[in-house]
């Protein structure tokens, strides 16, 4: 039997709100000590209430609109008990039948085709405590506490189980980090857990509307961690299938390392989380004006932007696609057209967009993957890129001496004009110093002159090489080519 893939994911997103959801402790405690950012309030102690962060709201209200969400008019928070070691309270505050936000969606390109994948809800709640588990050398195992991310607010982004495979899965999740990013919500750092996704994978008969159980995975931390999980677990549920078995309904674990996944606990439902109206915090009226004002003041999106890339850059769609991806890339970019005065010459702006972009997919993406950098790590500024551009437009350094600078830029962060001068990149324009090479080129390679002079042009390419490659890349290939022809006209 040939079985159709469902999936369907759970984002949790850290908030980047200054202080905790319910509380005054400061947000930012990714650098901070144990237990140091902690008050009564995230401690759950006795008597303690909470008070709602106002931002909080505003960011999950942006966000749900971004998704073309409906706004809810009234909505609440309620009490979700569970028992586990990093919930100090016993309960967490969440949302349960009266979300923020519904019944939205989010185009994803993938595997070929464009498809809108729901969204199911877009509420708030608040992180948990983190276990640190700890193995000592003579085998004894236990855990620490760190009470420092409870209380972070975390907005929950629930699909609906519309995605078909894991590649679509993986774009899915790219897409709406970026939407993060471009609203300044959240940094969206998967690795660091400001970004986290659960996922309900299951099969079911191909051309029914029958679900088979779902199974959820846990602990993938990458792109590249959710897309491996989510084919092996499609693949181990297809062999369970096939052996005549059932699908266990139960959490499982990714397991990095091994590259599988592994049971963890039977999968809860709602009603093992006893949800009920947290009695310490009022329902909120959310206005029709309040919402529209937040609407309005939404930025440019990621679509958005890249139609304008195209539109007003002249950039290709592949392109603009790839420069927009990411808000950090897109800013660069826009910064390099701003100090290079491009943005005052319509004329001219077409031609400059493409060398700024042809740099920044090029040697910039290349160097930034090498070193498993993000953009805002990169070393070399929008304004060392220009200089560098304006060295190469100038005739100062050729081309791929260029980018040979650009590297050790990269990598030391040095101005354009001290590592061309230190490397001796510098262009060779004496026009004594190129007659000598190119002299030296047709005296060593008589068999290439005579073919140019029978009529082969590609002979003149190669004597270009050969001057080039004496002058290490230094020389003005302009000038060298206008030289050859000269010295090889016939008299």
């Amino acid at each position: 039997m040939e079985y159709e893939t469902v999936i369907g994911l759970e984002v949790h997103a850290q908030l980047l709100t200054r202080s905790k959801m319910f509380c005054r402790c400061s947000a930012d405690y990714a650098a901070a000590p144990p237990n140091t950012h902690v008050c009564p309030v995230c401690l759950g102690l006795p008597g303690v209430l909470p008070v709602i962060n106002e931002q909080a709201i505003r960011y999950t209200v942006m966000t749900a609109l971004a998704l073309n969400c409906a706004i809810a008019g009234v909505t609440k928070f309620d009490r979700k008990n569970y028992p586990y070691p990093d919930l100090v309270k016993g309960y967490q505050i969440s949302q349960y039948d009266t979300p923020i936000s519904h019944q939205g969606w989010l185009a994803v390109e993938a595997d070929g085709a464009t498809r809108r994948i729901g969204i199911t809800r877009v509420h708030l709640e608040e992180d948990t405590a983190k276990l640190l588990h700890r193995n000592e050398p003579g085998g004894e195992t236990y855990s620490l506490v760190d009470v420092n991310r409870s209380g972070v607010p975390l907005m929950e982004i629930v699909s609906e189980p519309d995605l078909r495979s894991p590649e679509e899965a993986r774009r899915y999740l790219m897409k709406l980090r970026t939407i993060l990013q471009y609203l300044g919500v959240s940094t969206g750092n998967m690795e660091e857990g400001s970004f986290r996704c659960d996922a309900n994978v299951s099969l079911r008969p191909l051309g029914t509307s029958e679900y088979l159980s779902k199974v959820e995975v846990k602990n993938m931390n990458s792109f590249r961690a959710v897309f491996r999980a989510l084919q092996y677990e499609v693949e181990r549920q297809q062999q369970v299938l096939g052996r005549g078995e059932r699908i266990v309904q139960e959490t499982r674990g990714w397991v990095e390392d091994r590259g599988v996944t592994v049971s963890q606990r039977s999968k809860e439902e709602a009603h093992d989380y006893r949800y009920f109206p947290e009695p310490d915090l009022p329902p909120l009226a959310l206005s029709p004006a309040w919402v529209e004002e937040i609407r309005a003041s939404l930025p440019e999106l990621p679509e958005a932007r890249g139609e304008r890339f195209i539109s007003h850059y002249g950039l290709s769609p592949y392109d603009a696609g790839l420069l927009t991806a990411g808000k950090a890339l897109a800013d660069y970019f826009e910064s390099c057209l701003t100090l290079a005065g491009a943005k005052d010459k319509p004329e001219t702006l077409p031609k400059k967009a493409k060398e700024v972009s042809n740099w920044l997919l090029g040697e910039f993406l290349r160097l930034l993957n090498a070193g498993e950098l993000e953009v805002e790590q990169a070393r070399v500024s929008p304004a060392g890129l220009v200089r560098l551009m304006g060295l190469v437009e100038e005739g100062a350094i050729t081309l791929a001496n260029a980018k040979q600078a650009f590297e050790e830029m990269f990598r030391t962060g040095q101005a354009p004009e001290q590592v061309v001068a230190e490397k001796g990149l510098a262009q060779i324009s004496d026009q004594e110093a190129l007659a000598t090479l190119v002299e030296q080129a047709i005296a060593a390679n008589p068999r290439p002159v005579a073919d140019y002079r029978a009529g082969k042009e590609q002979a003149l390419s190669f004597l270009m090489g050969q001057v080039m490659r004496a002058s290490g890349g230094r020389a003005d290939p302009q000038a060298v080519r206008e030289r050859l022809r000269e010295r090889l006209r016939p008299t």
